[in-house]
């Protein structure tokens, strides 16, 4: 009887098509057929959280392509499902797939407030803007129950210290009574997350994430309550999305947004193949089209982590990407430029029960 290995089909509900294993593991996984009928249909996969014992809260970089130096994640992984995402790749440190594990096998930081409130007090700290949701998304479903990223702004509130914040998700609304307060002091900066505007496309791409609608109702509800609210339009995809840069631009600019930015789509390490099982599930006619372009805009490789090229790619399709990004901030009056105008010097570590008071 000749087996043959089943193509791997897309899971209601999650983005990744497969569990494709990370790059440290000794052995693949295939899903063979071997003739034998099988007794029942898998059923849905189910979320499941784990505690993460984190010692340490702020993680530090310095890239000189970001706008921080220095971040918070709640969370690992991410159960929005965005199959394109860059922080796929970290689950492999954990043993496990940068695919389907990755937004079905949660960490939460329980600790993570008071790990925060230790750091900030350490007489060596000097005080910038911490950046959160530029790993995995500090507003993803699991916040609703446990509320780890509102016990963070809780305490960076207490300190004065500036944050500035990305995500796809409206929970944010919830936090306004914490963030509004911030932003009248010049503390809190946010910025929204819109991929697409077309509902079917969103789903498909990011299939936990809140729609598109309910996103640009995010950035009003963040203005009129006083907040700098920008929009990233990220990842830009040629070939799928990147044709409606100019009219997310626009719908965001009419609901609030002051800035704006973009970044083209990145395909570093597992990302490329599970991108790859993506639109053959889901585009699969204008699937070798797509990655062709991907080329043209990588050097003639999927992906290019140099600096200054790994955000924007490089190339003739990349360079109309940029101007048109430009001549559309620039007609609808957003900054070109996502970046961090916080204030740093309200930063100040506030008295705990049984403190010495100072004399001056």
């Amino acid at each position: 009887m000749q087996e043959h290995e089943i193509p791997p089909t897309p899971t209601k509900g999650r983005g990744a098509i497969s569990n494709l294993v990370g790059r440290f593991e000794a052995h693949t996984r295939h899903v063979i057929d071997d003739g034998w009928p099988r007794d029942e249909e898998p059923g849905r996969l189910k979320t499941t959280a784990t505690i993460d014992a984190a010692r340490t809260i702020i993680s530090r970089n310095d890239s000189p392509d970001v706008p921080f130096d220095r971040s918070i994640n709640p969370y690992r992984g991410c159960e929005h499902g965005c199959v394109y995402c860059f922080a796929r790749p970290t689950h492999a440190f954990l043993g496990l797939s940068p695919g389907l594990d990755f937004e079905t096998r949660l960490f939460y930081k329980p600790n993570a407030a008071k790990l925060l409130a230790e750091e900030l007090r350490r007489p060596k700290y000097r005080c910038d803007v911490i950046a959160m949701g530029t790993n995995t998304d500090p507003y993803q479903p699991i916040e609703r129950d446990h509320k780890i990223t509102r016990s963070i702004l809780e305490v960076l509130s207490d300190f004065n210290h500036p944050v500035g914040i990305v995500t796809k998700s409206n929970l944010i609304l919830r936090d306004l009574d914490i963030l509004g307060p911030m932003a009248a002091r010049g503390l809190a900066q946010v910025s929204i997350s819109v991929t697409t505007l077309n509902r079917n496309l969103a789903r498909k791409l990011e299939p936990r994430a809140p729609t598109p609608s309910r996103r640009l109702e995010a950035i009003r509800a963040l203005a009129d309550a006083g907040i700098p609210t920008g929009v990233l339009a990220a990842p830009m995809i040629p070939g799928v999305n990147d044709p409606e840069l100019e009219t997310i631009l626009e719908y965001a600019g009419k609901a609030g947004a002051t800035t704006a930015g973009y970044i083209l789509l990145r395909l570093p390490l597992e990302i490329r193949d599970l991108f790859e099982e993506w639109l053959q599930s889901h585009a699969p006619l204008r699937a070798d089209r797509v990655m062709k372009l991907m080329r043209e805009t990588r050097g003639g490789k999927t992906n290019e982590s140099a600096f200054g090229r790994r955000m924007r790619g490089s190339g003739p399709y990349a360079e109309i990407l940029a101007q048109r990004f430009y001549v559309a901030a620039r007609r609808l009056k957003l900054n070109n430029e996502r970046r961090y105008d916080l204030d740093i010097t309200q930063f100040a570590r506030p008295p705990r029960r049984g403190d010495q008071l100072d004399l001056f």
